[in-house]
């Protein structure tokens, strides 16, 4: 039996795609003008971005600092949220209530309080992308990472995966490395490219601080040059949304996986 859409539902499935296809389109069509005559079309503009070395250096950057912060949020938040599901539930409003602290404090805030603390710390932490950036970023992640492990850790039944693996002689260690681990290994990716997602997208906090991060480059192109600013911008849409892709198929793969199982 077939199921026929109403055309109410097609109307509004158009509007929606219209509302973000439209803006795209014309952002597409913007960046594929000459900036000498302002005609239609030519790929000069995103030839010119990829072969700018500063574009390339500013990639590097954020995806260092992109991987310094996954590596510490979830060297943070996985042993607390693996303690907190198995014995300290109780805590885990107050983990969700904190985790929605930075939604409410702005960046511009947040950067400023930043300087405040770290002001005293040595040059290679301060003055330093490397080291300055994913502190900031780590708290900026903190909601993201957090709700995809807490779905994750509530989606296993962690006592029984705690008790056959201590059964047999697994310490704390082992159990959240090579038991817990793999079983949220859906979650621990939707927040590690979530991340991606933000860090590839901040600009008030590597701006204020003065290190240069991909945002800090397409701010720059857009200010300084007409229509590479519209490739630089679409290229930035793309990497954004390559991240939440590959999250819909990881999922989508895992899900699979347990259920051939």
């Amino acid at each position: 039996m077939r199921r026929w859409i109403s055309p109410g539902a097609v109307v509004w499935i158009l509007i929606g795609a219209a509302y973000f296809l439209i803006p795209l389109a014309a952002t597409l069509l913007f960046s594929l003008r000459d900036q000498t005559t302002g005609k239609c079309c030519t790929l000069a503009n995103y030839e010119e971005i990829i072969d700018d070395p500063a574009f390339w250096t500013s990639m590097r950057v954020s995806f260092i600092v992109a991987l310094e912060t996954i590596v510490i949020s979830l060297a943070l938040l996985v042993p607390t949220l693996y303690w907190v599901n198995l014995k300290l539930p109780r805590l885990r409003p107050v983990i969700g209530f904190l985790a929605l602290v930075p939604f409410v404090v702005p960046p511009i805030v947040l950067v400023v309080g930043l300087f405040a603390v770290y002001q005293d710390s040595p040059d290679w932490f301060f003055a330093e992308p490397y080291g300055f950036l994913p502190a900031a970023y780590v708290i900026l992640a903190f909601p993201y990472i957090y709700f995809s492990l807490d779905a994750g850790f509530r989606a296993i039944d962690i006592h029984t995966l705690t008790e056959a693996s201590q059964s047999l002689g697994a310490g704390w260690w082992t159990t959240i490395t090579r038991v817990i681990l793999p079983n949220i290994r859906t979650a621990v990716v939707a927040g590690a490219l979530l991340t991606i997602a933000i860090v590839l997208g901040e600009f008030t906090i590597a701006s204020l601080a003065v290190f240069d991060t991909f945002p800090t480059y397409v701010q720059y192109i857009n200010q300084n040059k007409t229509y590479p600013a519209g490739a630089v911008t679409l290229l930035a849409f793309a990497l954004t949304w390559a991240a939440m892709v590959t999250v819909a198929i990881g999922g989508r793969r895992r899900t699979s996986t347990m259920v051939g199982h």
